[in-house]
Formats: structure tokens, C-alpha cells, sequence
């Protein structure tokens, strides 16, 4: 897997950048946005950690000109900026993640091990969780070679589990992303929907797959 570290701080740059090689990436790196938008314009990357705030071109603005160009590189922002108005804009724009500086290096790691299967899932429109393999070609849904039949919002709401799997999403993620209605009625709706989830997918297996992280929402994990 090869990526791009766009980072201003010279330091900081050559220390992320030496660790995703231990890692076992193949990196290149550069210092401000125009080399960033050259570099993703160019070559062939699997995804690319970006800081915001950069010389010449800033991160948004490398972003927003990938995009309008059509190159779908997955990108992380590493940023101090960390308000949640940077951080929807961020998302907005089309990034697919966002960690905030100071940063802890496990976290880096396990966020780019998702944005990288996120992409190679997407390209196959193919999600595997496990024994779980959900098919979005034909809209069907195996464990363990056994066919699950799901509603549409059924498949809808696995489907969003599965594309952040390993990841906690909470209710209100699930809720914008899945429904639009009062939210006196959202959580109870989500809750019935997750108990139809795990009757048809956890019931009858010792291991369960989707999990509640109490106060904050839900998991689908593979172990």
C-alpha cells in the first residue's frame, strides 16, 4: 500500500513518515498543498494523510481540487484544527476521516488500516466482516455460507455497520445516515432495527458480531 504524508512541519513529517514505513507502507511526502495537489494529480496512491493548514494551497483547498478532478484517493486529516465546524467542512469536502494533533500513533495506524479497506471493499462492492459477507451487487447477506434475508432498512443499517466496522458509530450517525424523522422517535426506531439485526445474524452462533458500547451506540466486529 502506498501513501502520501503532506505535512508542513518538517519534523513531525519525517517522524510519521518513518513510522508507516516500519509499518510497511511505501510513502512519499512532501510540505505544502500544491506539491500535495501534484503529487495525488501524478501518481497512484492508496490514501493520503493531509494537515489542514499548509503552505500555498491549504488542505481544504487540496481536497476540494482533487475531488473536482475526480480522484477518489481516500483521505485522512491530521490536524490541529479540531472544531467541529473544521471537521464537517472536512467531511463535506469529501474527506474520509479526521484525527486531531496531539495524536496517538496506534489510533493513525488502525484509522488508515479502515480508510485502505474501505476502498478495496468499495471497489469490489463486496463487505466482509468475518463469517458475515454482505453483497451489495445483489443485495444478499451470508454467514457462514447461510443466506440472511434482510428488509431494505435492514440491509441498509448492516451495510453502515459494515463500512465502519471495528468502529463505534452512535445513534446519531446512524440516524443521519439512515433516517429522518423527531428525535423522540429515532432511538427507540434504531434499537428495534438493531434487535431485527441480531436475531437474523447473531442468533444461534456462540459469537456474537453486532455489539452495544453502552452511552454511545453500536459495533460490528468480527471477533
Amino acid at each position: 500500500m502506498k501513501l502520501l504524508v503532506v505535512e508542513d512541519e518538517k519534523d513531525l513529517n519525517e517522524i510519521i513518515t518513518k513510522e508507516l514505513t516500519v509499518n510497511g507502507y511505501v510513502v512519499d511526502s512532501c510540505f505544502d498543498g500544491e506539491e500535495a495537489y501534484e503529487y495525488l494529480l501524478h501518481g497512484e496512491y492508496d490514501g493520503a494523510i493531509l494537515d489542514i493548514m499548509l503552505p500555498k494551497l491549504n488542505g481544504f483547498e487540496t481536497l476540494e481540487k482533487i475531488r473536482s478532478k475526480g480522484i477518489q484517493t481516500p483521505v485522512l486529516f491530521l490536524t490541529a484544527r479540531d472544531s467541529k465546524k473544521d471537521i464537517i467542512h472536512g467531511l463535506d469536502l469529501g474527506a474520509d476521516d479526521y484525527i486531531s494533533k496531539p495524536f496517538d500513533f496506534d489510533e493513525l495506524l488502525a484509522r488508515i488500516r479502515v480508510m485502505l479497506r474501505k476502498k478495496v471493499e468499495t471497489r469490489e462492492n463486496i463487505y466482509r466482516c468475518g463469517e458475515l459477507i454482505i453483497n451489495c451487487n445483489d443485495y444478499t447477506v451470508f454467514r457462514n455460507d447461510r443466506l440472511i434475508s434482510l428488509s431494505a432498512k435492514e440491509f441498509q443499517l448492516l451495510l453502515y455497520l459494515a463500512r465502519n466496522k471495528g468502529l463505534v458509530v452512535t445513534r446519531e450517525q446512524i440516524e443521519n445516515n439512515l433516517w429522518h424523522f423527531d428525535n423522540e422517535n429515532s432511538s427507540n426506531i434504531i434499537d428495534v432495527y438493531i434487535r431485527y439485526l441480531r436475531k437474523k445474524i447473531d442468533d444461534g452462533y456462540d459469537k456474537k458480531m453486532i455489539h452495544t458500547v453502552r452511552g454511545v451506540g453500536y459495533q460490528l466486529k468480527a471477533e
